[in-house]
């Protein structure tokens, strides 16, 4: 497949060190862009993520509502995200990108309309979040599976994927802080605002950039033989398979956990936005040192090994928080959680794309954003209904307690595919035999 034109930036020491290590994915020019384009975008998202939970739970007071509008969006996702993995693997990546980034700007934009008008209600932040659960189908396999197309050499691939995860939970560290700010002192409507402009950085940052990939010419192909080819290849090769359902398994009862935050921390906490804020802060902090760990190493051998430790940690997290009645406490786990989920989040996606044939790894990237956001809609309003009923913390240790048994499970089966793994590699010339 046609990669991006990078010839420039690409002679380069094979075996950098220290820091140059850890951002050595930067050296390519169109990931430069992106990631700059991104880590302005990002902010904004942390800040809009925020507001929506903080602007839900006060119109309502309902735990309910929360994983109800959290589940309209994701469910949107969920659906459409099949069909989309067979587009991003016939169309121009980087095109679909630039639609996408519009669109998520004119929903942020018309969002903050909204709020500031004073006509906000349950029902149209229901749909406005679904039509942002339509345009994150088609957005997020894309830009999974356009990071190897910036990326050119396979080997840099998990250092840039690693760096993505670092550049998302950096701007988690500043986004929830800076929206319990201005929520505190003027609403949310100025935190939807900013997002939809954040929007125009990372636009520009796609336009700037000098790549060409055409399309791939699959058109003659049924689109539905072309899904079901996909899904043949993805069940039928087990490390791709047993990675898929652990991120579905933990998607559905541990991921919703930032649904259910604003909940524990005015219960539990006695807290406002600002606490609500600094807790999502330091999971970014956790999520931020486990991004900056996996960016240091020098390949991707032991990935594995790491993906169980990860999936283990996010579920003793969420059972540490579960008890946590102090803010220190809180933050202690929150970071713990945070870095086991970004952690297990990134070596899944690496490994996914290492061993993925090109041509289907648009598809594949689809299962990853399903397997992680699929189960979540159903998941946040289970979490939702449970929290009514039993209260955050006996909700928060439920999730954790499956996440752990999930991640020993995948610990048993592992041992049994990492050779297939292996061999993956050795074939995509990643690793000498």
């Amino acid at each position: 497949m046609p990669r991006a034109n990078n010839k420039s930036t690409e002679e380069v020491s094979n075996d950098p060190a220290g820091l140059a290590r850890v951002f050595r994915a930067l050296r390519y020019r169109n990931y430069r862009l992106f990631f700059i384009g991104q880590g302005i975008s990002l902010i904004g998202t942390w800040m809009q993520q925020v507001a929506m939970s903080w602007l839900v739970y006060s119109l309502t007071n309902s735990a309910f509502l929360l994983g109800v509008v959290a589940f309209s969006g994701l469910f949107c996702t969920f659906i459409l995200t099949p069909f989309a993995g067979v587009l991003v693997d016939r169309m121009n990546r980087h095109r679909i990108l630039v639609v996408t980034q519009t669109l998520a700007m004119l929903q942020a934009l018309t969002l903050a309309a909204v709020v500031l008008s004073g006509s906000a209600a349950v029902w149209n932040l229901v749909v406005l979040s679904m039509s942002l659960g339509l345009i994150n189908a088609f957005d997020m396999p894309t830009r999974q599976s356009f990071v190897l197309d910036m990326v050119t050499k396979r080997e840099d691939l998990g250092n840039a994927i690693a760096l993505n995860s670092s550049l998302f939970n950096g701007a988690r560290l500043i986004g929830p802080t800076v929206a319990g700010i201005l929520i505190a002192a003027v609403g949310e409507g100025l935190c939807f605002l900013i997002n939809g402009l954040s929007f125009s950085a990372v636009i520009a940052c796609l336009l700037a950039m000098r790549i060409d990939l055409p399309e791939t010419g699959k058109h003659q192909q049924d689109f539905f033989k072309g899904m079901k080819e996909g899904i043949s290849y993805a069940w039928g090769f087990p490390p791709i398979k047993y990675i898929v359902l652990l991120l579905a398994l933990s998607s559905l009862v541990a991921m919703p956990y930032p649904v259910l935050m604003p909940v524990f921390v005015k219960e539990v906490l006695q807290g406002g936005p600002n606490t609500l804020g600094f807790l999502m802060s330091a999971a970014g902090v956790g999520a931020l040192a486990g991004a900056i760990y996996l960016a240091s190493r020098q390949n991707v051998l032991g990935l594995g090994k790491i993906l169980v430790i990860a999936s283990c940690s996010f579920g003793i997290g969420l059972i540490c928080l579960s008890f946590s009645s102090t803010l220190p406490l809180a933050l202690l786990f929150m970071a713990l959680t945070g870095f086991g989920l970004v952690v297990q989040l990134a070596a899944s996606n690496t490994i996914l794309q290492t061993i993925a044939d090109d041509d289907k790894r648009g598809r594949v990237m689809s299962f990853f954003v399903m397997s992680f956001m699929g189960l979540a809609p159903v998941g946040c309003l289970l979490a939702g209904a449970m929290t009514s009923i039993i209260g955050a913390p006996f909700t928060l240790l439920i999730g954790g307690s499956g996440c752990l048994a999930g991640g020993l499970v995948f610990a048993a089966k592992y041992a049994s595919i990492k050779d297939v793994v292996r061999r993956a590699y050795v074939k995509k010339g990643i690793i000498s035999a």
